[in-house]
């Protein structure tokens, strides 16, 4: 469904270039739901809004993003406009204020039903207003949100309703493809796990393919059939989902496994230790790995030589040395065997 080759995002300002984004490849087949990994200014949040050229004038974006074989990056504006909402939707981070505050609820998500819509069974035709209204109705009973509240505003509900509702909004169309930004950071934990097994139920009964952000490593475990993790603008690693988190490959996904408790363990009732140091500076990034400086298992070879995703057991990819064989014995990039067709491809 979704390929993304060579992505890279770079934010132009002030006489500076910073890269947000660095030469990132990924996957989503139909049916599978993807989870992205990492602190806050990793560039998750700017890869996603990149997929549907959602990103600031200010943002230089290259590489390709295949939806179904067409690149979206190259495609018309007419055409752009076609696929969002209607084929491929986002669940925006802001809930906030990403809702307009002088439009009611049912309005604003019988909007793109009315732009996008069509009438079951008729081939082209055009939904009515009523027939939008109804089908708004019914996506906010789907995430809890009572059917009468569509004349109310957004102000008039909370951080958590509307989170809701933009997830609502997200699935008005029946979109191939959702991109959910921190869909569950303002809900609470029972509302939090119906959004997830309504989620969940879309993709298995519909096919839809899944990108889900999210901090929360057991949202991701629990909902995501891969996981991928960022680092300073790129990807560390990527595997299934359980394996990633039970047996990281990475000294990163390692520590942000550890940051996070688990229920019964004796050693989670002790605060984690946390990492040193702080995220590099994106525009004044080094030839080695980018995590070097932080990283508890750094060698002298890793603040030089460069680090990509490469092998690192069945379905498993991981942008460190260590994976390599012979390692500390690499001094350049020559010395290390290319990564495979899987390992480019995820």
């Amino acid at each position: 469904m979704l390929e993304v080759r060579n992505l890279k995002v770079t934010y132009r300002g002030g006489g500076r270039a910073v890269p947000a984004v660095r030469g990132v490849d990924l996957t989503l087949d139909a049916g599978q739901t993807l989870g992205l990994a990492g602190e806050s200014g990793s560039g998750k949040s700017t890869l996603a809004m990149s997929l549907l050229r959602l990103l600031p004038s200010a943002a230089e974006v290259t590489g390709q993003v295949l939806y179904q074989g067409e690149d979206l990056l190259t495609a018309r504006w007419s055409r752009l406009r076609a696929v969002r909402w209607a084929e491929a939707s986002v669940v925006f981070q802001g809930a906030m204020t990403a809702l307009n505050p002088v439009h009611t609820i049912g309005d604003q998500l019988a909007e793109p039903i009315l732009l996008h819509g069509r009438r079951a069974g008729e081939e082209g035709g055009r939904i009515s207003g009523r027939q939008a209204h109804a089908r708004a109705a019914e996506l906010l009973e789907s995430v809890g949100v009572p059917a009468r509240r569509m004349r109310s505003y957004p102000h008039e509900f909370s951080g958590g309703q509307r989170q809701r509702i933009m997830i609502a909004m997200a699935l008005a169309c029946r979109p191939n493809l959702i991109i959910a930004d921190e869909p569950t950071t303002a809900l609470d934990v029972m509302v939090q796990a119906q959004i997830l097994d309504l989620l969940s139920d879309l993709v298995r009964d519909e096919g839809i393919g899944v990108i889900m952000i999210s901090h929360d490593l057991s949202v991701l475990g629990q909902m995501c059939d891969r996981l991928a993790v960022m680092y300073a603008g790129e990807l560390v690693e990527s595997g299934p989902s359980r394996q990633v988190l039970d047996d990281p490959r990475h000294p990163y996904t390692r520590a942000l496994s550890r940051a996070f408790p688990t229920i019964g363990d004796p050693a989670s009732r002790r605060a984690p230790a946390g990492l040193p140091g702080d995220p590099p500076d994106l525009a004044a990034l080094g030839s080695g790995c980018p995590f070097a400086a932080r990283c508890p298992d750094a060698h002298e070879v890793c603040d030089s030589t460069p680090v990509e995703l490469r092998p690192a057991g069945p379905g498993r990819q991981s942008a460190c040395l260590r994976v390599l064989p012979g390692f500390p014995n690499v001094s350049t990039a020559s010395d290390m065997p290319g990564p495979s067709a899987e390992g480019a491809r995820s």
